[in-house]
C-alpha cells in the first residue's frame, strides 16, 4: 500500500459491500490514520428473486461500529439500473457479450460513488479491489530555475493485483489516467489468506464470510434466467461444425463464444453427443443458430480470429503502434501477444495464434503487470 504516514488524517471514502475485502480496507485505513468513513452503495435489485443487500448492509454497518468510523447509504439504484442492468439487456439483445462489471465500476464505483465522494470533500475513495496503484517520481526533460534544475513529475500506473489468483484489474481498465491519485486499493498488494487473517486479528464479522459471486452488486445469478424476464425465448437449432444439427436452444442471444453449452434437446441420430463436452465457437443471430464445438476452447483451432478492432478505448499509458503487448479478452483468460495496429486513431490487435473472442467483451492490454488500457470488441476476422 502507498506510503500512507505522509497523508495521515486526511479524508477517505471507502466503499463497504459487506465483504471481506473492503472491511479490511477501511481497517487497515483507520489503523494508518486516516479519517475514514464507510459508505455502503444502494443498487438496483430485481424484484423476481431474492437479493442479499440487507444483510451485506447490515454487515457493513457492523463492521463501521466495530471500527468506530461513520456509517453512510448511498442511494445509486437509478444509476446502476441504467447504466449497467439496461446496458446488459440490451447488449445481450443484439447478440454482443457485454461485461456488467467493467460498466459496474466505470459508472458505479469509480464514477457516481467518485464524483460523490469529491464533492463531499473526500481526498481519497478506497476498494477492496485486487489491484495495485503505483506512484513514482520520474525527471521531467525541460529544466527550471537559474540552476537549470530538473522538475520532477508524479506518474501513477495501474497493476495486477500480488495475489494473482485474486487479480482483477480486467475489470479496472476504464478507471481514467487523471483518477489514480485519488483512489487506494489498500488490500491490492496482499494474498487472500492474508486479508482473512487481518480481518480475525481487526474482530470483524466479515472474516469468514464467503467471497461474493456473480454479477457485481446483485451476486451470483442465472443470466438466462435474469434475461428471460426481458426477453422472450426463441427456439433455434444447435449444430455442429459439419453443419449437421445436434440439437435446440431458446435463444442464441442468450450464449456467448467461448461458452460451454449443456442440455441439448438431442435428436435421434446424435445420441453420442450427450457423452461430450461441447463449446460455442459461432452464433448466427439473423437464422438463430448456434455452432458448437466438442474441442476445448483452450485448443481450439478450427475456428477463431487473428485480429479484432476495438471501439471505446481507454488509455492508462500512451499506447505504442507496431508494440506487442499481453491481452486478456475475457477474466481469468490467458494472456497472449498482440501486436498493436494504429490505424487513423483506430485501434486493432493482431495475435500470433488463433483466439476465440466475442464482440462486446472487453480487451485488456498489459505491459508486464502494469494495465495499459483496454476497449471493447467491435469486430473480428
Amino acid at each position: 500500500m502507498r506510503k500512507m504516514s505522509r497523508i495521515a488524517g486526511r479524508k477517505v471514502f471507502v466503499g463497504l459491500s459487506g465483504g471481506v475485502d473492503s472491511s479490511v480496507s477501511a481497517a487497515l485505513l483507520k489503523k494508518a490514520g486516516y479519517d475514514v468513513i464507510g459508505v455502503f452503495i444502494r443498487v438496483w435489485q430485481p424484484d423476481f428473486f431474492e437479493c442479499s443487500w440487507r444483510d451485506d448492509r447490515l454487515d457493513a454497518m457492523r463492521v463501521c461500529a466495530t471500527l468506530g468510523i461513520p456509517f453512510h447509504e448511498l442511494n445509486l439504484e437509478k444509476e446502476y439500473k441504467e447504466e449497467v442492468v439496461d446496458y446488459m439487456i440490451r447488449e445481450y439483445r443484439e447478440g454482443r457479450t457485454p461485461n456488467p462489471d467493467v460498466m459496474c465500476n466505470r459508472f458505479i464505483k469509480f464514477g457516481a460513488f467518485y464524483k460523490w465522494a469529491r464533492g463531499e470533500g473526500a481526498d481519497f475513495i478506497a476498494t477492496g479491489h485486487y489491484a495495485r496503484i503505483v506512484r513514482r517520481k520520474s525527471h521531467n526533460a525541460k529544466q527550471s530555475g537559474d540552476r537549470g534544475e530538473a522538475l520532477h513529475a508524479t506518474r501513477y500506473t495501474l497493476h495486477t493485483g500480488l495475489d494473482s489468483k485474486k487479480d482483477q484489474s480486467y475489470f479496472l481498465w476504464q478507471i481514467r489516467k487523471e483518477q489514480l491519485p485519488h483512489i487506494l486499493f489498500p488490500v491490492g498488494g496482499m494474498r487472500k489468506t492474508r486479508v482473512r487473517s487481518l480481518a480475525k486479528r481487526f474482530g470483524l464479522i466479515t472474516a469468514d464470510k464467503r467471497d461474493s459471486q456473480g454479477l457485481c452488486f446483485l451476486g451470483k445469478v442465472d443470466m438466462k434466467e435474469f434475461l428471460s424476464h426481458y426477453i422472450k425465448d426463441k427456439t433455434g437449432k444447435v449444430c455442429d461444425e459439419k453443419g449437421n444439427v445436434l440439437g435446440n436452444h431458446t435463444g442464441a442471444f442468450f450464449h456467448t463464444i467461448g461458452e460451454r453449452i449443456g442440455n441439448l434437446a438431442l435428436r435421434p441420430h446424435s445420441a453420442n453427443a450427450s457423452a461430450r463436452k461441447w463449446f460455442v465457437v459461432a452464433k448466427n443471430l439473423k437464422k438463430n443458430t448456434l455452432t458448437v464445438s466438442s474441442k476445448s476452447v483452450g485448443k481450439m483451432l478450427v475456428s477463431g480470429t487473428r485480429e479484432i478492432s476495438l471501439k471505446n478505448c481507454n488509455w492508462l499509458v500512451e499506447p505504442k503502434s507496431a508494440k506487442v503487448y499481453l491481452a486478456r479478452a475475457r477474466y481469468r483468460g490467458n494472456l497472449q501477444k498482440a501486436k498493436l495496429v494504429i490505424r487513423h486513431s483506430s485501434f486493432a490487435f493482431r495475435f500470433d495464434s488463433l483466439q476465440l473472442v466475442a464482440a462486446g467483451q472487453s480487451l485488456v492490454l498489459y505491459e508486464g503487470d502494469v494495465l495499459v488500457g483496454g476497449g471493447v470488441i467491435e469486430a473480428y476476422k
